[in-house]
């Protein structure tokens, strides 16, 4: 049977371009830079993506070098996105709004081969949710709350 969990996260605006984040018992901040009229106290939403991607990416790693006793002495992996500005500032309306293309280059510092860091990387795609938020459709509800 399936574990199923909720995760839930609140959201609301703090002034200016500034969006404070809360999780659990944690609060975090969402901004733009300077130049966009942000005070530049947080990462942008746009950031935060690629930035949940990476930590996914080695938190799955290590998950599953834990599970596998693998010894692991590093992991670290840097994302880049590439997306159109003029759909997001309502220039355009096509092709999409957010990224249509992420790289995401990882760095597996352990005694492995190349092929079998290429294999463990698979794995760690494989099971990272937020890749998988990525590479398949989800149903997502925005709904107007009274």
């Amino acid at each position: 049977m399936a574990t199923i969990k909720n995760i839930k996260v609140d959201a609301k605006w703090a002034g200016n371009m500034l969006i404070e984040l809360k999780a659990r018992d944690l609060v975090q901040y969402v901004d733009q830079p300077e130049a966009s009229g942000g005070t530049n106290k947080g990462m942008t939403p746009l950031e935060y993506v690629l930035g949940a991607m990476t930590s996914c990416i080695i938190t799955i790693g290590l998950i599953i070098a834990k599970q596998k006793r693998l010894n692991i002495k590093g992991l670290s992996a840097s994302a880049e996105g590439e997306i159109d500005y003029d759909v997001l500032m309502g220039k355009a309306d096509k092709p999409r709004a957010g990224f249509y293309k992420i790289k995401v280059n990882v760095k597996v510092d352990a005694d492995m081969s190349k092929e079998e860091k290429e294999k463990f990387l698979k794995e760690i795609e494989s099971r990272c949710p937020v890749a998988d938020n990525l590479l398949n459709p989800t149903q997502v509800e925005v709904v107007l709350e009274e």
